[in-house]
């Protein structure tokens, strides 16, 4: 009964914010039309009828301003001096800014004529006589006047029910849509046409994606055996290493609906707006189900929440973020729905958002090594007209540090600077060109310098190369330039070493490398000035780091004072400690500034050589290094560790393929069993 009574009750209606914009509407049309209030648009006029009688006596008075007759209806507008208003108006409570004028009927023109030049003549009238077209002939005047604001309110309407209904402006466009999802979502996979096989390298973060989108296509497989389907996965690495290539890929393999978006897409000036979108995100997703939703760049929504609550703490945000951690791990089930994000400020991001059950695995997708840049460059050479000149090995060995993205861009950096060339091909001086364009920025040909400025940057270069060829754990000398780039003068260009771990034997001779033109400034040219400002800066740093976080010093052996605390406004050490710091940093660099100095002096004989060598010819290589200072002691073994590196990838890679098609031929083997059996 208590279900019957239930249904009997009238429905309400609901409310709509359409209602409120629909009475402003009407409200402003009544208040128009309605002829108390008269026309919105024009001014309002004190007015009345009076006889012409009266008008001659109001003219002889001298309380007629101006005359505006009518010849085709014989009447006239006679304009009162704003003194005479409340004489000829004594309704008139107080003196208004408009003109007041009374209607009169008048005979003829040739009377009206003459009884104003006679006031005219006796000085009572000084105004004038004008005359206007019958305002029954002006058509166009009467559509204006009339028609014009029914248009403007027929607009004002037609306007907002576009609106109301989206107005064909796509999901989440209108204003009455502002708590939609502007998620874009890809029914077929092969809609983006990107698949795993576009993605080089990354062998270990492909490995795990690949594994999720089994999940969506073979979920029985791992439910047999207990296991649960994870929830969430987060991509987390440098700009440019593939991140959201990698989703593109997931979405081109799955074979299931996809939904993109990014976190400032959440972000509204409107409050509740971003929770609004993320339910309905989630909603969407649950129809769909199985299905992905990929959140790229996270942090903008998922920020570590404040613990201070006068700081922000209703924020819209942090409202969004507590919506997304309810939706993914809940009450409420999301079973078939996988969360994919990126973000590379992954120690910004909140801990609950990151916990098992949400994001249940963290993917790393680092910047590329050797080989896996080795492959970059395979996909991105593809559409580039390469000549025999080029060795893909030689480039990976040209890029370190460099993401796939960077690779994409030398690769079309060498293409256009071998079209500037008019070539027909792109050769290996292109894309060398393309890598020092990208380093240290554009060639400065118009910069002019003295002798002396060039002959100070020339021993300024000089003298980094002779520390790095000196000093052991430096990195192995490329070339040396002293043509400007960018900001810098000059430039010394190294093939730096890939380690896993880094030494403090080989963080020094680095130090000293760097205070090496600095060090040659003041032994060979006698006193030292600021072109030296970006290594000091880099020396400096370092020092810092080797102090204060890697517990490198004698003073602070072993203590790490790094803190990732970002609501902590005080210093994980005390001002004792910080001056210690202070002393060990600067006695660490002038320990090495002195070192590099030794050197200098030891091989001035070299470096003067070498100075005047690049004064003539503006660029050297590490050939022309070694004629002058003989073989590197320690090169040899450095291409012994190199060659080792190389050798044990291609052991792993092809240790990898082979596991690929013994697990291939299994599942075809498996298939063929199936199949007889059938």
């Amino acid at each position: 009964m208590e279900a019957n009574n239930n249904n009997n009750e009238p429905k309400m209606p609901k409310f709509n914010m359409n209602w409120i914009y629909l009475m402003v509407i009407a409200a402003l049309a009544i208040f128009y039309f309605s002829g108390e209030q008269g026309n919105l648009l024009q001014p309002q006029t004190q007015q009345r009828e009076t006889s012409y009688t009266e008008f001659k006596h109001y003219l002889e008075r001298g309380y007629v301003s101006q005359v505006v007759a009518n010849k085709s209806t014989n009447t006239l507008r006679m304009y009162v001096k704003k003194d005479s208003a409340t004489v000829l108006f004594p309704e008139m409570k107080v003196p208004v800014s408009t003109n007041p004028y009374m209607n009169v009927e008048f005979g003829s023109v040739d009377n009206l004529e003459q009884q104003v030049d006679s006031a005219r003549a006796r000085g009572q009238f000084s105004g004038t006589l004008k005359y206007e077209r019958d305002p029954q002939g002006g058509i166009f005047s009467f559509l204006i006047s009339s028609l014009l604001p029914i248009l403007f309110f027929v607009a004002i309407w037609m306007f907002f029910i576009r609106r109301m209904g989206g107005g064909g402006m796509g999901a989440g466009m209108g204003i009455f849509n502002v708590g939609k999802s502007k998620a874009k979502m890809y029914e077929k996979g092969g809609e983006l046409g990107i698949t795993f096989k576009d993605v080089a390298g990354q062998a270990g973060a492909k490995q795990e994606i690949q594994e999720i989108v089994e999940f969506l296509k073979n979920p029985q497989k791992y439910t047999d055996l207990g296991g649960k389907i994870p929830k969430g996965a987060l991509l987390v690495g440098p700009p440019g290493t593939g991140k959201t290539l990698l989703a593109k890929a997931v979405a081109g393999e799955a074979g299931v609906p996809f939904f993109s978006m990014s976190g400032s897409d959440f972000v509204e000036m409107f409050v509740g707006v971003g929770a609004s979108r993320v339910r309905d995100l989630f909603n969407q997703a649950k129809s769909k189900s199985p299905c992905i939703i990929f959140i790229d760049e996270i942090d903008a929504v998922g920020r570590a929440r404040s613990k201070n609550p006068a700081m922000g703490g209703n924020d819209e945000r942090e409202n969004t973020l507590n919506a997304l951690l309810t939706e993914m791990d809940g009450f409420g089930t999301n079973s078939g729905v996988i969360i994919l994000a990126a973000t590379n400020r992954v120690d910004m991001l909140d801990s609950a958002l990151l916990r098992a059950g949400r994001f249940d695995r963290q993917i790393h997708v680092d910047l590329p090594d050797l080989n896996e840049r080795k492959e970059v460059f395979l996909v991105h050479l593809k559409p580039v007209k390469t000549d025999d000149t080029v060795d893909v090995d030689f480039l990976a060995r040209q890029t370190p540090g460099f993401s796939g993205a960077d690779i994409a861009n030398v690769c079309n950096e060498a293409a256009l600077i071998a079209a500037r060339h008019d070539r027909q091909t792109v050769g290996k001086q292109d894309f060398l060109d393309a890598v020092d364009r990208i380093i240290g920025g554009l060639e400065k040909k118009t910069k002019v310098m003295t002798e002396a400025e060039k002959r100070s940057i020339a021993i300024h270069e000089a003298g980094h190369a002779t520390i790095s060829w000196f000093t052991e754990f430096a990195n192995p000398l490329v070339k040396v330039s002293i043509v400007p780039r960018g900001q810098a003068l000059g430039a010394a260009w190294y093939l730096p070493e890939e380690r896993v771990l880094q030494t403090k034997e080989a963080m020094l001779d680095e130090m000293c490398s760097l205070l090496g033109g600095r060090a040659a400034e003041e032994l060979f040219v006698g006193h030292i000035s600021t072109g030296a400002m970006n290594d000091l800066e880099r020396t400096t740093k370092q020092a810092y780091a080797m102090v204060a976080y890697a517990g490198m010093s004698e003073k602070l052996p072993n203590l790490c004072y790094y803190s990732n605390n970002e609501y902590q406004f005080q210093r994980p050490y005390s001002d004792t400690t910080a001056k210690i710091m202070d002393d060990e940093v600067l006695k660490m660099i002038n320990e090495q500034y002195e070192r590099a100095k030794k050197i200098l002096t030891d091989h001035a004989d070299g470096h003067a050589q070498l100075a005047q060598l690049l004064v003539d010819r503006e660029v050297i290589f590490a050939e022309d290094v070694e004629k002058i200072f003989g073989p590197r002691p320690w090169q040899s073994r450095a291409d012994e560790l190199l060659e080792a590196q190389m050798r044990a990838e291609a052991e792993r890679m092809a240790e990898e393929r082979t596991r690929e098609l013994e697990a291939k031929d299994k599942e075809e083997n498996k298939e063929d069993n199936n199949s007889k059996q059938k």
